[in-house]
């Protein structure tokens, strides 16, 4: 199976900017999500962005590719690269999450071989069982239903599926067992990428801010594959750095 990693990165976070360059251990935080496409075995690697600043940075140790800094997502960023580049329509590419630079390689792996397992799926992600409450409730944990064949059915920051008997006489209870947490990888092959970014924006991706709901908008499947390895926290935010990096060093 071969796979290229295609990895957006801005500079301009409202909640962390210059996140991509953020040190860890000695390295910008974008260098780690590359090493990490590169160990899951990726034919290439290539870092998207807007920014000179990152741009002259990663240069040093990856491709990069200028992309417009009109792009509204990353998806979208993704296809101004595989136009740019002559990518060609079958190639199956992942979007690795930059700010998750202790994601598992095997985890990058699996969502390509997920698609190259199927040919009747649009796109291939991850999820993994919620295991607090708190994750349940937390808005910025995204969740997914999945219908008997692990295929998307709905994503949403609100607690779904909502456990009726339980949680109308308390709302911030919630059986975890019942959830699964999405987990930002996408494995798609180029041509769905090219039609994907000529569909009109749909309203729920708008209300939930989640752009994977253009797909569910349009009718197409959505395979989910139950993660082989639990990946620790994306960085939104300083103090999430600040707690990631205690957590792996307690490892």
């Amino acid at each position: 199976m071969d796979f290229i990693a295609v990895i957006p990165a801005r500079f301009g976070s409202s909640r962390f900017p210059g996140k991509p360059l953020a040190d860890i251990h000695g390295k910008p935080m974008i260098q780690h999500a590359t090493e990490r496409a590169r160990e899951a075995g990726a034919g290439r690697v290539i870092v998207a962005t807007d920014d000179d600043r990152i741009a002259n940075v990663a240069a040093g140790f990856v491709d990069v590719c200028m992309t417009s800094p009109d792009h509204q997502s990353g998806t979208e960023r993704i296809a101004q690269v595989l136009a740019d580049q002559n990518i060609d329509d079958e190639q199956i590419v992942v979007n690795v999450q930059g700010d998750e630079p202790f994601v598992p390689p095997e985890n990058i792996r699996q969502v390509a071989q997920a698609l190259n397992d199927r040919q009747d799926i649009a796109m291939a992600t991850l999820a993994t069982q919620i295991q607090s409450v708190a994750d349940v409730t937390n808005p910025n944990v995204v969740k997914v239903v999945l219908n008997k064949n692990n295929e998307a059915l709905y994503f949403s920051r609100s607690s779904i599926p909502f456990e009726r008997e339980r949680m109308v006489a308390h709302p911030t209870d919630a059986d975890p067992q019942h959830y699964h947490r999405h987990i930002g990888l996408y494995a798609y092959r180029a041509r769905y990428v090219r039609q994907y970014v000529n569909y009109t924006p749909s309203v729920l991706e708008q209300l939930e801010s989640l752009e994977q709901l253009r797909a569910l908008w349009y009718g197409d499947k959505i395979y989910c594959a139950l993660a082989a390895k639990a990946p620790p926290m994306g960085v939104d935010t300083p103090d999430d750095l600040a707690h990631l990096l205690a957590v792996m060093a307690d490892r």
